[in-house]
């Protein structure tokens, strides 16, 4: 009798050969298994002893193959967690990490108030995951979502459906700003920062799969992000924000950067669980109020 567990281990194998570290090959074989049946978990634990049903062996390997040629598991499986969401990921879009949960953290804290109108840009929205989880925290916020990808936009769109929050946002096919109407209470974004120079060091799973626009920002990795500071003082509301993703590293030139940016400035860098300073606060410098003479 092949059981489930036999092929999750013989996939194990596999994937480890492959060039996956060793506790990760464990947990992509298990997920793919668990998809494939569409069993959680605890089923898994409980009924993988069991033998395999017609038809999986053959289904799973086809699979197990893509993820040993490195494809990542989010764009086998078709979706990705974010801010405890199912967001639909493809070839299109970046796939969300973690990390960038932070920005909605941020923003969520200078904007406490769930029931104050807002109007949010999210420039650079690939899968839309910003845009969504701020929508599905501020009920009354209205929301511009950007992305030079059409391709993208179309992925965002569907995943705004899934979640219910189509309504509370506008889609542009345009770069960074460009054309995108404020005045903002704030603006957020993950831009793409990675230096070119460095694009070929990255996982064979980031750099061979996913979208390079998304990822590569000229020569230091701060070209999207010089054009995002340049155009967003102008679209800001007096005192409002901006909420950016930066690289390892690119603290300080971030800090020089905004600093250097007529109408802003820095709040705060805030560090991710890791310690990296990865997020940048920054906010328009309110006009000063001219009295009578």
């Amino acid at each position: 009798m092949v059981t489930i567990h036999s092929l999750v281990a013989a996939a194990r194998r596999r994937l480890h050969r492959a060039g996956i570290p060793a506790t990760e090959a464990n947990l992509d074989a298990r997920l793919l298994a668990e998809r494939l049946l569409g069993w959680d978990a605890t089923r898994y634990l409980t009924q993988a002893d069991q033998a395999a049903p017609a038809g999986f062996a053959d289904r799973y390997q086809i699979l197990i193959n893509r993820r040993a040629d490195r494809e990542p598991v989010a764009y086998i499986c078709g979706v990705q967690e974010f801010w405890d969401l199912s967001f639909e990921v493809s070839p299109a879009v970046l796939i969300p990490r973690p990390e960038t949960e932070l920005i909605v953290e941020v923003f969520l804290e200078r904007f406490p108030d769930r029931d104050t109108p807002l109007r949010v840009a999210d420039v650079c929205t690939g899968s839309g995951c910003l845009a969504v989880a701020i929508a599905s925290e501020r009920p009354q916020a209205a929301i511009v979502a950007a992305d030079i990808s059409f391709e993208a936009l179309i992925v965002a769109r569907r995943n705004a459906d899934r979640h219910g929050v189509s309504r509370q946002i506008t889609w542009l096919n345009t770069d960074v700003l460009q054309n995108v109407p404020g005045p903002f209470d704030a603006i957020v974004s993950n831009p793409p920062y990675v230096p070119a120079a460095e694009a070929k060091t990255l996982e064979p799973e980031v750099i061979e799969h996913e979208p390079r626009q998304a990822l590569v920002a000229g020569s230091d990795g701060l070209s999207v992000v010089r054009r995002l500071l340049a155009q967003s003082p102008g679209r800001l509301k007096p005192s409002g924000s901006l909420i950016f993703e930066c690289g390892f590293g690119q603290a300080p030139a971030v800090s020089q950067l905004v600093t250097q940016t007529p109408g802003l400035t820095l709040i705060d860098i805030r560090r991710d669980l890791q310690g990296i300073p990865r997020t940048a606060v920054a906010q328009r410098i309110a006009e000063p109020t001219i009295g009578p003479r």
